[in-house]
């Protein structure tokens, strides 16, 4: 990695271990050794950060992440284009009910879900199958700095990709239909609001499916099954009970859409978890998951032969 960051670790590693007793009692002095490791953590997460976001939005693999992006885009931009007899979407509530069915449908269990599993599944077992993951091993990085990088690489790379991608779909979903009314909306009315809000969910999605299919990419060679299991787990989500319901993304992203899309008769019905719960808990979860990830990356060997 970084050849600062190895010497500021080698330096920082011997002067604690040569000069223990100019810590014991002073307390400025430990405030200053944590303070210097905090620091080279930071480095070092910013190093790797740098280096994936990179390599993620660069590298061949990125492709199938621009096209999943640009799948919503092209199909509002055809409803757009479509001659005006046909395109019509009624009045401005109509076309925001239309966009949140899309939104949910599409764009939220869909492309962010596979797009999140691509990237965060390929943050480790690209790197196995590349035979690359040794050059991380070997160097003087501590096994949760580096985990802590890679995910907040894919956040970087995923919100970068699917937030930007919402906010041209919102406009692309409006606009054409209804300029005047959309744009009064954004000004005056609650579409600023709304807007902002699926923005959000968007990155709470990027946020919460990365942090699974991080740990999903760490425990099994072959991910696809467990996505495509956990794939199905979501959209059979609203016939499950309300207490399997709160084991899931999709539920708590379900609860923080601006405007809530029933799925039909056969749904069972669970109170939506409010914003105040779900994002400290979806943040709660993602720590908890980062830790699982630590631990499985600290036991980690490296045997490329069965790749």
């Amino acid at each position: 990695m970084d050849t600062t960051g190895e010497s500021h670790a080698t330096t920082a590693t011997t002067t604690i271990v040569s000069r223990p007793e100019k810590f014991v009692g002073n307390n400025e002095s430990a405030h200053t050794a944590r303070r210097s490791s905090w620091n080279l953590w930071a480095t070092q997460i910013a190093s790797i950060l740098r280096l994936e976001a990179t390599r993620n939005f660069l590298s061949s693999r990125s492709m199938l992440i621009y096209l999943l992006a640009a799948m919503p885009l092209l199909l509002l931009l055809m409803i757009a284009i479509i001659p005006p007899n046909v395109r019509d979407w009624g009045s401005l509530a109509d076309t925001k009910n239309a966009f949140a069915v899309f939104y949910e449908a599409l764009i939220l269990r869909t492309v962010i879900f596979f797009g999140c599993a691509w990237i965060f599944m390929n943050l480790i077992r690209g790197e196995v199958v590349d035979r690359s993951l040794h050059y991380y091993f070997l160097a003087p990085v501590r096994r949760e700095i580096f985990i802590v990088g890679k995910y907040l690489a894919g956040v970087l790379v995923s919100t970068s990709f699917f937030v930007t991608m919402t906010l041209f779909a919102i406009l692309l979903a409006h606009l054409p239909h209804h300029a005047t009314a959309s744009l009064n909306d954004f000004t005056n009315g609650n579409g600023a609001a709304q807007m902002f809000a699926y923005l959000g969910t968007t990155l709470l999605a990027c946020i919460g499916y990365g942090a699974v299919f991080l740990l999903i990419g760490l425990y099994f060679r072959n991910p696809v099954i467990p996505a495509l299991l956990l794939y199905g787990w979501e959209w059979l989500n609203f016939l499950l009970p309300p207490v399997l319901k709160k084991i899931s993304v999709i539920h708590y992203m379900h609860s923080l859409v601006p405007v809530p899309v029933g799925a039909g008769p056969f749904e069972v019905l669970a109170a939506p978890t409010p914003a105040y719960i779900s994002i400290p808990g979806l943040l709660i979860f993602v720590g908890v998951v980062l830790y699982l990830a630590a631990r499985r990356t600290r036991r980690m060997e490296i045997l490329y032969g069965g790749e």
